[in-house]
């Protein structure tokens, strides 16, 4: 062989090589929400200099992508929550790989058989859903198969400003607050904490809410044991149990132990302004609420900064609602690289999710919750609780935003005096079950 064939054919062979699939980029789509963060974390790849949940989740992807050179990553980052968004990606056949989904809302998009199952992937990776929490498997499980990978449970806590709960005299003498053991005794409190303090109990988001009033009606009918969604495609609203808890809220907001014209923001800052005792608010905000009680002159630094899950009000079900965040991936045809990439990145996830954990939200694995490193962030005594307690909806009812958005509506009208507690309940259950039936 001559010095010029050997030449060519040595280039032919680079170029075959430079051609071949097995040498190129694993190109991926993966959709989030959880807001954007570029100019604070979007080349940071120190997960454990990241806080909040945008600055957690953009550190943790941009360390994947470090890591993982041959896997490129598109990150699109959508408005929570995104759906109607990713309804038309799937309409158009253009969906993500990877998109973070609620598991209350997993049920929509695996009902119509547009997401993967992913219990043979994620065991090619050594994830399997024993692993998971109680709470973190009820919740992405959809027919016996495992549809989303979880990352966390959360639900609405009470934040509590200790300095004006000393004040009106609810502290134990252990220092810990004295939360209600029934709506009589919360009402009770409720007028004694207005009474030393002059500031209302609760400081809730009630301008244009919805979601705050829904999850409320579901924590305290688990605790009385109704099962109001018997049947996943017909619910029963309208009975006594729910009339308990609405006219409990309608009390509070009739005797000014609420805030009542703060939207979301509103709410924040005026919990953080010591205008009220417990800001009924989700895990999220833990971490940065306790950031403020550690910072001088501020109102949560002066007396100090509590949280716990929702007191339990009515005899029955030790129980509260839950919901989580999970990454779910949608059907389509991919290559055995593509599939093995996601299977990587879902493991990625799994293996780190202490990190996110630190936002607040309560992990999705049993061994990050009973190690010592989750145990020693503040205040996860108080919330760890949560793992156990945490029960979402049952998996096969549908439309769990949508239910939220009409729930949250009928309660407005209730507790603002805009109908009546009876009429308020019967459209509720009238207006959710003609969804369902529509489906």
């Amino acid at each position: 062989m001559t010095l010029r064939t050997l030449f060519l054919a040595t280039i032919s062979a680079a170029a075959v090589l430079v051609a071949s699939p097995s040498f190129a980029e694993t190109e991926l789509q993966v959709q989030r929400f959880f807001g954007a963060c570029d100019a604070d974390f979007g080349k940071n790849t120190d997960i454990s200099k990241a806080v909040g949940e945008c600055g957690i989740i953009t550190s943790m992807i941009n360390k994947f992508a470090a890591d993982n050179p041959d896997i490129k990553i598109n990150v699109t980052t959508v408005e929570w929550p995104g759906y109607d968004q990713l309804t038309a990606q799937f309409a158009s056949g253009d969906a993500p790989d990877i998109v973070t989904i609620h598991e209350s809302v997993l049920s929509d998009y695996q009902s119509k058989d547009l997401l993967v199952p992913l219990d043979d992937m994620l065991k090619t990776v050594g994830v399997t859903s024993d692993k998971f929490t109680d709470a973190a498997k009820e919740g992405v499980t959809k027919n016996g198969k495992i549809y989303g990978l979880p990352i966390d449970n959360w639900t609405m806590l009470y934040h509590i400003n200790m300095d004006l709960f000393k004040t009106a005299g609810l502290v134990n003498a252990d220092g810990t607050p004295i939360l209600p053991k029934s709506p009589e005794e919360l009402l009770a409190q409720a007028e004694q904490f207005k009474q030393k303090t002059g500031k209302p109990y609760f400081v809730q988001n009630l301008a244009n809410e919805t979601a705050l009033y829904a999850r409320n009606l579901y924590t305290y009918l688990f605790q009385q044991n109704s099962d109001f969604f018997a049947d996943p495609k017909k619910v029963k609203f309208n009975t006594p149990e729910a009339r308990k808890i609405v006219e409990m809220y309608k009390t509070i907001f009739e005797k000014d132990d609420t805030t009542k014209d703060l939207d979301y923001g509103g709410s924040i800052n005026a919990f953080l302004g010591g205008e009220g005792g417990v800001h009924l608010n989700g895990t999220w905000m833990v971490g940065d609420y306790n950031a403020q009680s550690e910072k001088p002159g501020t109102a949560l630094n002066k007396g100090g900064y509590a949280v716990y899950p929702y007191p339990q009000l009515f005899p029955g079900a030790k129980a509260q609602y839950a919901d989580g965040h999970s990454w779910a991936v949608s059907k389509k045809d991919r290559t055995p690289e593509q599939e093995a990439a996601i299977a990587k990145f879902l493991k990625f996830f799994a293996d780190n999710d202490f990190e996110w954990s630190r936002t607040g939200h309560l992990p999705a694995y049993k061994a990050v919750i009973e190690s010592a490193e989750f145990k020693a962030l503040p205040h996860r005594d108080t919330i760890a609780p949560i793992a156990t307690l945490g029960k979402p909806l049952p998996s096969a009812v549908q439309r769990q935003f949508a239910i939220q958005d009409i729930v949250g509506e009928e309660m407005s009208a209730a507790i603002t005096g805009q109908k009546d507690v009876d009429s308020a309940l019967a459209d509720m259950e009238s207006r959710v079950n003609e969804l369902l039936a529509n489906l």
